[in-house]
């Protein structure tokens, strides 16, 4: 490891790209590859009977994003990714693109998890499992009070009715998204701190 990574570890105020050499192209690079890598997992898409909404790999490549990339890095990436979607580029879910799908509110709530997880992880959230585990349910938190309210008002449902589609069906899946996220981001920086 270099002496600016060594450097970096110690700090506080570190996020895991910030191991990196630091310049603009690099935060560049950053942000778009962050893009990208929610548009693709966005594909891993199952239909859920009974919802609009499916299961998607989007909320977790959005929440570590976030914690990988660091607040203002993180909400550059998952701010790309929307307005890109709504201009037309197909890497919502399904291949989907605009405004109007009944599920946007949900990548708008991805858009401030990523800030309000990549701030806690410059806290150091992201170094522990115990940690990492309640920076995930705050983000998942944020993205459902976004994405359920919008549900009811695109689907014309209650709020009981999206409660009902778009947040019960997808709790198991996101507690796995959140256990996987545990584990990934504090090795990560156990295997960062050995090299």
């Amino acid at each position: 490891m270099s002496t600016a990574s060594a450097t970096a570890l110690a700090r506080p105020g570190t996020v895991l790209a910030d191991l990196l050499p630091s310049s603009r192209v690099r935060d560049a690079a950053l942000v778009l590859g962050g893009a990208v890598l929610t548009g693709l997992a966005a594909q891993l898409s199952v239909p859920v009977p009974g919802t609009p909404v499916p299961v998607t790999g989007q909320t977790f490549a959005a929440l570590l994003v976030g914690t990988a990339l660091g607040a203002r890095r993180g909400f550059l990436a998952l701010g790309l990714y929307a307005v890109a979607g709504v201009a037309g580029v197909p890497w919502f879910a399904n291949g989907a693109s605009g405004a109007g799908l009944v599920s946007f509110g949900y990548v708008l709530g991805m858009l401030l998890a990523s800030a309000a997880v990549g701030a806690l992880a410059r806290r150091g959230a992201d170094r522990s499992v115990l940690r990492m585990a309640g920076t995930m349910l705050l983000g998942e938190a944020i993205i459902y009070a976004v994405g359920v309210p919008y549900l009811a008002l695109a689907a014309h449902l209650s709020l009981s009715q999206a409660v009902a589609a778009g947040l019960t069906p997808f709790l198991i899946g996101d507690a796995l998204k959140a256990a996987l996220a545990m584990g990934l981001l504090p090795a990560a920086w156990k295997l960062a701190d050995r090299g």
